[in-house]
């Protein structure tokens, strides 16, 4: 093998070297926040007391995202309605509650 030439030496360790570039990381999505309503007004409760009971499966996520109400209050809009009996249980898990509409037939 022939020996380098001090121009193809430092060619070789410029390839090799990362200094002068940095990795560049992936920004990432950044998720928007979310602007839910942390009391509940007149016209957001009669929507509650109107649609909620029509919906085949109720959890507090799905009050959040359909009501844009934070989760404190769509914990409190469940058992509401539960008292009422205008929604019924299906399961009570420490994490997750999930509800149906209350039919007739019950």
């Amino acid at each position: 093998m022939p020996p380098k030439t001090k121009a193809q030496i430092a060619a070789a360790a410029q390839a090799g070297s990362r200094a002068g570039k940095k990795k560049k990381w992936s920004k990432g999505k950044v998720k928007d926040k979310a602007n839910n309503a942390v009391m509940v007004d007149k016209p957001t409760y009669d929507k509650i007391l109107k649609e909620v009971p029509t919906y085949k499966m109720i959890s507090q996520s799905v009050l959040i995202e359909r009501m844009k109400i934070n989760g404190s209050l769509a914990r409190k809009a469940m058992r509401t309605l539960e008292d009422m009996g205008l929604i019924k249980k299906v399961v009570h898990h420490h994490g997750q509650w999930v509800y149906t509409r209350a039919t007739g037939s019950d």
